[in-house]
């Protein structure tokens, strides 16, 4: 019953929103400024048929995703090793702090000197979630109660049943906040870096034309596919997360 309520809630809030953009579109009439949401949604049904719209999908989704899950990794071990040895957190420190610190366009800039365009999304998104997950999982680890670690060196449990059934549940609830922050910044991160760097078949190329040429309905409508990607695999990944404990629980 809540949940037919929250999604009726966020069903009249989408609708809303909706009715004021076009609402805006129409009181402004210049499709160079603001492309109206029906002009959008057609441009949706037809930008499908055309060729190389699964190639620039395709080019983008698989960049990102693949930075995302080179972070995730990296994020993750780097953490443990900062969570069990002091010296690793003080080792890594600089390194996080400044990939914090660093403006997104200035990456690419300097990613720009020594990459290809076409490498470029993947290492941008790699830096830029990479502080993310290991700050989340390092706080994450941090806080697991000193006793229960005691408790499992008293009786000598193994280092693969103190993963499992003290580190991994412990810091779940940080790997599942890592993911969901980190996911969005990956995709803003990633089209930013192709707007910049213009990889020929890429979502950024297309955005970037469609900058150039004032074809305000295509970046809306690019926008619109890049909202839907972003949150499409944020659910199948959260989906995929809690599967994956699930079956760890079960060991």
């Amino acid at each position: 019953m809540r949940r037919s309520k929250s999604f009726l809630q966020k069903a009249i809030a989408v609708v809303l929103a909706l009715l004021t953009w076009q609402a805006a579109a129409l009181l402004l009439n210049q499709k160079v400024l603001l492309a109206s949401p029906v002009d959008v949604a057609l441009r949706f049904c037809t930008i499908w048929t055309e060729s190389e719209f699964f190639n620039s999908v395709w080019f983008t989704f698989s960049r990102i995703v693949l930075g995302f899950f080179m972070a995730l990794v990296a994020g993750i071990v780097l953490a443990f090793l900062a969570g069990r040895f002091k010296y690793v957190e003080i080792i890594l420190w600089p390194y996080m702090a400044t990939i914090k610190s660093i403006p997104v366009a200035s990456f690419i800039i300097i990613a720009l000197i020594w990459l290809t365009s076409s490498q470029l999304s993947i290492v941008i998104v790699f830096l830029i979630v990479l502080p993310v997950i290991y700050t989340n999982i390092l706080n994450g680890i941090k806080n697991i109660d000193g006793k229960i670690l005691e408790t499992a060196t008293i009786f000598r449990l193994s280092w693969k049943k103190r993963l499992l059934y003290i580190w991994l549940p412990q810091i779940k609830p940080f790997i599942f906040s890592a993911s969901s922050i980190s996911m969005g910044l990956a995709w803003k991160s990633g089209v930013a870096a192709e707007i910049i760097g213009i990889p020929s078949g890429s979502i950024g190329e297309e955005l970037y034309y469609s900058k150039v040429y004032l074809n305000t309905t295509d970046l809306f409508t690019w926008t619109v596919i890049i909202i839907i990607l972003s949150v499409g695999f944020e659910k199948i990944f959260s989906l995929l997360l809690k599967f994956i404990f699930k079956g760890i629980e079960r060991l």
